[in-house]
Parts: C-alpha cells; structure tokens; sequence
C-alpha cells in the first residue's frame, strides 16, 4: 500500500493522542415534524458506521502515513462495542496499548437521527467510560512523549473530559512535542479560561467555533472576513499559535499571525459531511509529519496540491463521498487519485515523499 514516507529527516515518528473512542448508529426518521416529547416515531436503521474523534483522526494518520506510531490513550467499556473499535484501531497499526477496557461503564455510543430534509441531531452516552478518562491516563503514555521529545506530534481531541485533554499538552510542552488540539464549541471558553490554547501549536475548528474563540460572526459573505479576524486574535492574544479553520463546502483556511491561505474544497456527491472535519485534520497531521508545510506564503490557493492544508481538505472532501465516518477505502493514492480527477495537480514535495 502507498504511503507518505517517514524516515530519518521526517519531523515527526509518532503521535500521541487522547480522546473519545467509540461508536453508533444512524437512524432516517419517517415525517419531517419535530420530535414530539412523548412520541414513537418508526425510523429506517442506516448502513452508517460512526466512529468518535480521536479514532477518526488516528485512523487517518496511522492510514495515510508509513513507519509512523499512533498512540491513542482512552477508555472503552468491557462489551461488544469496545473490543470492535480497539480492534479496528489496531487493525490500521495503531498501538492500543493505553486504550483501557473498564467495567461498568459502556463504550462511547451515539444514535443519530436524520429528519427527511437533512436536517437531525444525537443522543450521546453521558456515563460511558471515555467520561471516565483522567490525568492518571494520560500520564501512562508520558513515556513514549519523554522518549520521542520532538518527534512526536500530542492530540487532544474532544469527547473527554478537558482535564485529560489539558494534562496531555502539560505533559507535550515539558517534552517538546508538538501540540494539536480541536474543541466542539462548548468547550471554548473553558479552554480558554483553563489556558489550554497558550499550550498549543495548532488548533483546528469549523467556522462556528472559530467565531465564539474570535467574537466574530460567520457568514457565506464575511469567510474572509472571519480569516482576517482570526489572523488578529493570533497577532493580539497568541502569536506563535496556527489555526486551520474549515468552512464546510467552501474549504477550510489555514491561518497564522503574519499570513494566511483557503484551499477550495472539490465538488463532490455528498454521501454524508459527518466526520468530515476529523478527516480534514487526520490529513494536515499526516502531511505534517510528513515534512509538508502547512501553507503556502502567498494567500492565493493553486490548483496544485502541495500544503497540509491542500492535504487535509481534500482528505475531508473524500470522505464526503462515504456515508461512513471513516471513509473504508481512505489511502493516499485514493485521495490523490480523487485531486487528479478533479483537475488538481499533485505537487512535487508530495510526489517526492510517495512511497
């Protein structure tokens, strides 16, 4: 299987990453009227297999790239539920062996459901056992950070407690590694009054939750409005911080303090957009470690494929195409397959790295 090569000169060898871990189902529910509060309502059960943050994210990395280490630190019930995805995890050559089964507490489960017009929502376990994810967790796989320093990439991904998440990037910045985080929109100002954003090098958010970190308002008309606001905050509150920004069919930007760039996002037929934005920072984090930069110098996006930007938005567009949360056939030459069909070229430092 082709991959992006990881040798010697790669700035990166392994990733170390807490969050959820877990699964669900899809329901496609008969009538478009609310939910009614003491209502039945028959739904058709999906073909959809859904998957939490932290497995989406690893799986592309550890899928995408070759000779590279996933660490994922989390907690599954002792069910059906558990052992499948941590044998999923491991089956894509992830090692498995923070993920703790623990008893009386349920994996992390999700039922979606899906109103005719698109529109939808979730009940998500509230007493599973990635609630129960700790410090004490996190500080068992502070041996693999301690021994890769900064080779290694840590990821603090939603679905557990902000706790876990801040003790992972403590942990990264007294070794050197290079911080990762994302965060669901309610999580933002915990984060921020916890002083997790200070402990990162990247952050990655859709554009609702850019808007509640930077104050500002989102539209179709003001994206690059929204660009330019983040691109301030980063030069008035944290300068040494980088932001990739997805903005659903539009794209995504990458932006730091002194420039920023937006990637279109290809056409596609939209099968499901549900863990598109995971696949979009799977695909930066393997481009990165890769040696591919995150940007380009200039703001205006070519149609060429050669940032971790350019990486992960295609990435996300691929999945797109599968109702799934994890696009099943996800590799390398498909995504870069997929560019060069859509008049995309694939530029020389990817080539270079192909193995």
């Amino acid at each position: 299987m082709q991959t992006l090569r990881i040798d010697s000169q790669s700035p990166y060898r392994a990733l170390v990453g807490v969050g959820g871990i877990g699964t669900g189902c899809f329901f496609a529910l008969e009538g478009g009227e609310t939910l009614g509060r003491n209502e039945s309502r028959p739904g058709r059960l999906l073909d959809v297999r859904d998957y939490c943050k932290l497995h989406i994210i690893s799986h592309y990395v550890a899928k995408l790239l070759g000779e590279f280490q996933v660490y994922p630190i989390g907690r599954v019930g002792n069910d059906s539920a558990g052992r499948q995805v941590v044998q999923e995890m491991h089956d894509v050559g992830m090692d498995t062996q923070f993920v703790h089964s623990i008893e009386g507490r349920p994996t992390l489960f999700s039922v979606c459901f899906q109103y005719p017009d698109g529109c939808g929502g979730n009940i998500t376990t509230s007493n599973s056992a990635a609630a129960e994810v700790c410090e004490a967790d996190v500080d068992h796989a502070g041996e693999i950070l301690r021994a890769q320093g900064k080779k290694a990439i840590a990821l603090a991904a939603p679905e557990v407690p902000l706790q876990a998440r801040r003790r992972l990037l403590e942990l990264a910045t007294e070794t050197g590694a290079f911080r990762v985080a994302s965060f669901v929109g309610s999580e933002i100002k915990a984060a921020r009054e916890m002083g997790m954003f200070e402990r990162l090098d990247l952050v990655s958010l859709n554009e609702s939750e850019a808007s509640q970190l930077v104050g500002r308002a989102f539209s179709a008309d003001t994206a690059e409005d929204l660009a330019g606001s983040c691109q301030d905050f980063l030069r008035n509150c944290l300068p040494k911080l980088q932001m990739v920004v997805s903005v659903g069919a539009f794209g995504a930007y990458a932006i730091t303090a002194d420039s920023w760039n937006f990637c279109p996002a290809p056409k596609v037929n939209v099968a499901s957009t549900a863990g598109a934005g995971d696949a979009l920072l799977g695909g930066v984090l393997a481009a990165l470690a890769a040696g591919i930069p995150l940007l380009r110098p200039a703001h205006r996006h070519e149609a060429v494929v050669e940032t971790a930007l350019d990486l992960g938005v295609l990435l996300g567009s691929y999945k797109c195409q599968s109702p799934h949360t994890i696009h099943p056939d996800a590799d390398i030459a498909a995504v870069l397959c997929f560019a060069e069909g859509r008049d995309l070229k694939v530029g020389p430092r990817v080539k270079e790295l192909l193995s």
